[in-house]
């Protein structure tokens, strides 16, 4: 599994998933300071999934149809750190495959996916 992780999300996610042998371009890593447009191109062209908190790539991706190949929208946040953590972590490992290409929200209610 490989996806890439937005500047947006908890670093304890993207080491809690490399720990789980998750291969994570980290845009913190490696594009620091981009903005959303940058980062949606950068997703696309490695054919990977976006794990984001920032929920501006729903409107890059409905109201401005920005091609995309999966975005995972983390919004968790009334729950503690490491529970949050372990939820996307558990979810990623379950559904990975069901997120491909499509919008998906992961929040205290559990997973949305949409086409």
């Amino acid at each position: 599994m490989e996806i890439i992780a937005d500047e947006s999300v908890d670093f304890g996610i993207i080491r809690a998933l490399r720990k789980g042998n998750v291969a994570v371009y980290s845009i913190l890593e490696n594009n620091s300071g981009i903005d959303d447009v940058e980062v949606l191109k950068i997703a696309v062209n490695k054919k990977l999934l976006l794990l984001t908190e920032d929920k501006d790539f729903g409107e890059l991706t409905y109201r401005l149809q920005k091609e995309h190949k999966g975005i995972i929208l983390i919004r968790l946040m009334k729950i503690p750190r490491t529970e949050r953590i372990i939820t996307v972590v558990n979810v990623l490992n379950k559904y990975f495959s069901d997120m491909k290409n499509k919008f998906s929200v992961i929040d205290e209610k559990g997973l949305r996916i949409k086409a």
